[in-house]
C-alpha cells in the first residue's frame, strides 16, 4: 500500500518491530518465509526502506554465536558463497536467512529476485532458490544449511516457492525431490540434527492439485515453518502421524480484507536445545487495528429491503460499532491507529 497516504508506512513498522524485537531477545539469527517484498520488482522507495531496516538492525558488535559447518558454496548461491556474518568487511551482528516467496520470485535471463539484491548487500542470507529442469517434472535436491551452537545441531532446510500444481506433482513423483541428510560427524549422529523445513507454498487440508499436502513431506522433518498463508497461526500444530510440527507465522501485516488477516499478527520464537524446542509466541504491538464481521440483511429484523436508506443506516451503525471497539482495545499511551 505504499501509495496510500494514511497506510504506507504500515509494512515498514511492522519488519521494524519485528527486527527490533530479534534485537532485543539476542536471537541467533531471524528466519523469513518469503514474500519480504509484495511486488516482484520492489520501488526504489521499498528497497531502500528495507535496506535502511535491515543495516540499522544487522550491522553491529553483536558476536555471532554459531557456526555454519556444510559447504556454503552450495547453501549461498551468490557470488560470494558464504555466510554474511563470516565477511570480515562486515560487522554483522544479527543474521537473516530467507528464502523467496511467489511475489518476490527469481524472474528473467539471471533468474534473479529482489531478495538476491539484500544478498548481494550482505544482508540477507538468501537460501532455498533451486534451479528447475526445463521440461517435464524436473528435479530438485534440498541441501541444508547446517548449523552448530554448542551441543546443539540444526539442518535447516530451505524451499523457495515453486509453483504449486508442478512442487504437487514433483512430491508424487519417485525421486524428483531429493533430501541430503548431514554427513555423520565427529560426536554428531545424523540422528541428533534437529531438522527444519521452510517452505512458501499454499497449505491445503483436502487434496488439491494446486497446493502442497503436509504428507508429502519427509517423516524425518522436525519443525515446518509455513510462508505464504497470511492467516497467523503461530501456535505449532503436530500432524498426525508424521512427527513434525507446523507453525504457520503469517503475513506480519494485513493485505487483503478477509477473516484471516484480521487474527492478530505474532512472530515466533524458537528455542532449540538438542532435538528438543520451546516455542514463544511474541504480538506484534505496531500493526494496524482490523475488526472485521460479516452481516446477512436478510436476518436483521429491523431492515426494510425495499428502503435503501434503512439498510445504509444499519451498515453505518455496524461500522461505528466496529471503529468503537477497535479504540477500546487501544493500549493506553499509544498512538491511535484508524482501523481497517
Amino acid at each position: 500500500m505504499e501509495k496510500d497516504e494514511i497506510r504506507r508506512h504500515d509494512s515498514f513498522q511492522s519488519f521494524d518491530e519485528i527486527c527490533s524485537i530479534a534485537e532485543e531477545k539476542q536471537v541467533d539469527f531471524l528466519l523469513l518465509g518469503g514474500d519480504l517484498f509484495h511486488e516482484n520488482k520492489p520501488s526504489r522507495s521499498t528497497l531502500v526502506k528495507a535496506i535502511e531496516i535491515l543495516r540499522r538492525h544487522c550491522l553491529n558488535d553483536q558476536p555471532v554465536q554459531f557456526q555454519v559447518v556444510s559447504d556454503q558454496t552450495v547453501n549461498f548461491q551468490n557470488a560470494f558463497g558464504h555466510v554474511n556474518y563470516e565477511d570480515p568487511h562486515f560487522n554483522v551482528g544479527l543474521p537473516v536467512f530467507s528464502i523467496h516467496g511467489n511475489h518476490d520470485d527469481p524472474a528473467g535471463v539471471d533468474n534473479l529476485s529482489a531478495v538476491d539484491i539484500l544478498s548481494a548487500c550482505n544482508l540477507v542470507n538468501y537460501f532455498g532458490k533451486m534451479v528447475l529442469g526445463g521440461s517435464g517434472v524436473g528435479q530438485i535436491t534440498l541441501y541444508p544449511i547446517l548449523i552448530r551452537k554448542g551441543s546443539t545441531a540444526v539442518a535447516l532446510y530451505g524451499l523457495g516457492n515453486i509453483r504449486d500444481e508442478r512442487l504437487n506433482r514433483m512430491f508424487q513423483t519417485p525421486h524428483a525431490v531429493q533430501w541430503m541428510r548431514p554427513e555423520p560427524q565427529e560426536g554428531c549422529e545424523v540422528s541428533d540434527w534437529f531438522n527444519i523445513l521452510v517452505l512458501h507454498q499454499n497449505r491445503v487440508k483436502m487434496n488439491a492439485k494446486n497446493a502442497i499436502n503436509e504428507r508429502f513431506l519427509p517423516r524425518f522433518l522436525d519443525f515446518i515453518v509455513w510462508g505464504h498463508e497470511h492467516e497467523c497461526l503461530i501456535d505449532p500444530q503436530e500432524v498426525p502421524g508424521m512427527g513434525f510440527h507446523i507453525t504457520q507465522p503469517g503475513s506480519s501485516v494485513a493485505t487483503s480484507l478477509i477473516d484471516g488477516e484480521s487474527k492478530p499478527k505474532h512472530v515466533l520464537l524458537l528455542e532449540i536445545k538438542g532435538n528438543q524446542y520451546r516455542p514463544n509466541k511474541i504480538p506484534l504491538t505496531s500493526v494496524r487495528p482490523f475488526e472485521y464481521t460479516e452481516v446477512v440483511l436478510k436476518d436483521e429484523p429491523d431492515i426494510d429491503p425495499n428502503d435503501q436508506n434503512s439498510i445504509l443506516e444499519h451498515l453505518d451503525k455496524v461500522v461505528s460499532g466496529l471503529i468503537e471497539k477497535s479504540n477500546r482495545k487501544a493500549v493506553n499511551g499509544s498512538e491511535q491507529k484508524l482501523p481497517l
